[in-house]
């Protein structure tokens, strides 16, 4: 009787912690309006199929924010002032071989973008400073290098601020465009 009485009551014991724990809500972040995305250089490196055994040689993480109807650069982003190269957290490419850049060689590893903006140029930084929030914190101090980029004017404004890469004969060219508004950084392998 008195094992009886142990085993009805573990099973009371159980199942109130277990209501005790279903009714115990997680709440969960709101969907962000600046969805992050990850593009790899060459393009198909993380979708390798069987048998295929292309490695990546570069990884950008970085959040997409929207037109929505505004004027971007010169206005929501101030030409000559230092910007995140994104939304949200700071954009961060990784390098998986070393790499040349604005003619100098950097080491593979993680590094964060930015942007100096303006009319007819862009200075795309390279910055030792990851996991940060935007370019609040931006310490050019950290900079790895400064390169000096030309602005296309697209005739057809893209809505989310979008990175790609193309191949060069010797390395890839990151490609980002926002508004009307693309900018070409050269990268050497």
């Amino acid at each position: 009787m008195r094992n009886i009485f142990i085993v009805v009551f573990a099973l009371l014991c159980f199942g109130a912690n277990a209501q005790e724990t279903a009714s115990t809500e997680v709440k969960f972040a709101v969907a962000d309006p600046s969805p992050a995305d990850i593009v790899y250089y060459p393009l198909n490196a993380a979708k390798l199929k069987a048998g295929d055994f292309t490695k990546p040689n570069i990884k950008v993480v970085y959040s997409r924010p929207q037109k929505k109807g505004r004027d971007i650069f010169g206005v929501l982003e101030q030409y000559g002032s230092v910007w995140r190269f994104g939304a949200n957290e700071n954009t961060e490419i990784r390098f998986f071989t070393k790499v040349t850049i604005g003619g100098k060689k950097i080491k593979a590893g993680t590094y964060s973008l930015f942007a100096i903006p303006n009319k007819g140029t862009w200075t795309i930084i390279l910055n030792s400073q990851t996991d940060r929030w935007g370019a609040f914190t931006y310490d050019a101090s950290k900079d790895i290098v400064r390169v000096n980029v030309p602005v296309k004017t697209l005739a057809k404004p893209i809505e989310y601020f979008s990175i790609t890469f193309t191949p060069l004969a010797k390395g890839a060219t990151l490609i980002a465009a926002w508004d009307k508004t693309q900018v070409e950084l050269p990268i050497g392998f």
